[in-house]
């Protein structure tokens, strides 16, 4: 599976979780729309901070 968990850093530094299981990272003008394998999406305001493949974990910064 090519899955990964998306975590956001916040502004104070507080990382958390956004959506498990994403398998798309599509970029918009609002930011990234996240869409996971049980269809839910989200969409952020955020910059890539870090995309970790192997380790199924992408971090991104907030903005």
């Amino acid at each position: 599976m090519c899955e990964a968990n998306v975590y956001c850093i916040d502004k104070e530094g507080n990382e958390k979780l956004i959506l498990e299981a994403v398998d798309k990272v599509i970029p918009m003008e609002e930011g990234f729309l996240l869409e996971n394998i049980f269809s839910e999406r989200k969409i952020i305001k955020a910059k890539i901070k870090e995309m970790a493949l192997v380790e199924h974990r992408i971090v991104l910064q907030e903005e």
